[in-house]
């Protein structure tokens, strides 16, 4: 019996799925996205293609997923209600910024409002030094107070950032500790296990973006994969990565700032392997959908990958343009460029 991977992308206007054979059969389906339950549209998708390719659910050996779920979110501002605990004066780093503008004699911008509010974003009087040493032990009692105070104003997601904490993250992971006994279900994720590196704000920004996004990426790929086990499709779920690579669902909802420009990034990477089969070392890739233009280069083959990027701020650029505009992102993804220009459903 012939087998299957599944390519499904998802976008605010339709979803397309793409069925690939081991011996090239194709097989391709485009359907209206179903918001506010984006994985109904994957599965009703699969189930058509079965019924007209005469296909079995048992033939899919692998689901490869592209999706918008995140970066949506934050685009729309409707992600979690974000709490944030670091240190002692560091509570408004995420305000103060790096003092970038995108535009630099442009005196009516006005930076995106912090996707953890400073109400929500709270201190507790620890130090660790830049060598790793504890200049001033943790409080687990202040801890605890901290803690209950965002329960109370009922957090979804709590995003812990301490400074120095890439040089010994003891004080973060006893914070963890604190909220994994106060509070077991609630998501929550410390900069020493997302971005444990220097730079205090692209640290902090990339913790608290990853806490923003993540009960929303939990919750649409926990319903994706119990939709898939109910149509009897029991293959593994993997989803493309901002950098084009690939990580496994579980993976995906502990670190959903990963996948922050996954749709995007499938379509360079798509892109690149189509110039590479005609022989066009250096092309200008354009991906036009319903709600979103995306594009970005490929030279001598490859295109280039940013080690930073924004997200949020009107558009979406990496390092070789301009920076500052939105919410700073130090993961490593394709470099492109995103405006919130679509019209492709149009021409479709």
């Amino acid at each position: 019996m012939a087998k299957f991977r599944v390519g499904a992308d998802i976008g605010g206007t339709f979803t397309d799925l793409v069925l690939l054979g081991h011996d090239g059969t194709l097989h391709t389906k485009k359907v209206p996205s179903t918001v506010g339950a984006y994985e109904v549209a994957i599965v009703e998708g699969l189930s058509s293609v079965f019924d007209s390719a005469g296909l079995q659910p048992d033939q899919i050996e692998e689901v490869l997923h592209g999706t918008t779920v995140a970066s949506n979110a934050i685009l729309e501002h409707k992600g979690a209600r974000t709490g944030l605990i670091t240190t002692k004066g560091f509570r408004d780093v995420l305000e103060i910024r790096t003092l970038r503008m995108p535009r630099l004699y442009d005196l009516h911008w006005e930076k995106p409002p912090p996707l953890a509010p400073r109400y929500l974003r709270l201190d507790v009087d620890e130090r660790i030094n830049n060598k790793g040493g504890v200049d001033k032990a943790l409080d687990l009692d202040e801890v605890e107070r901290v803690v209950q105070r965002l329960l109370d104003e009922k957090v979804e997601t709590i995003a812990v950032c301490l400074i120095n904490s890439y040089a010994n993250d003891s004080h973060e992971r006893a914070i963890k500790g604190v909220i994994e006994r106060m509070a077991p279900d609630l998501l929550h994720c410390i900069s020493a296990d997302v971005l444990p590196e220097i730079l205090e704000y692209q640290r902090t920004s990339t913790t608290v973006i990853n806490a923003y996004v993540m009960p929303i990426v939990s919750n649409y790929l926990q319903q994706l994969s119990a939709r898939l086990g109910a149509a009897k499709i029991d293959a593994p779920l993997l989803l493309m990565q901002s950098n084009g690579g690939l990580i496994n669902a579980a993976v995906a909802e502990r670190k959903p700032a990963n996948i922050i420009e996954s749709g995007p990034a499938g379509g360079v990477v798509g892109a690149q392997a189509l110039a590479r089969k005609l022989d066009l070392p250096d092309i200008i890739t354009f991906d036009m959908g319903g709600t979103t233009a995306k594009a970005s280069l490929v030279e001598d083959g490859e295109f280039t990958r940013s080690l930073d990027y924004q997200v949020g701020g009107g558009i979406m650029i990496g390092s070789r343009l301009m920076s500052g505009a939105g919410y700073h992102l130090k993961i490593p993804a394709i470099d492109l460029a995103e405006v919130g220009a679509g019209g492709g459903s149009l021409v479709w």
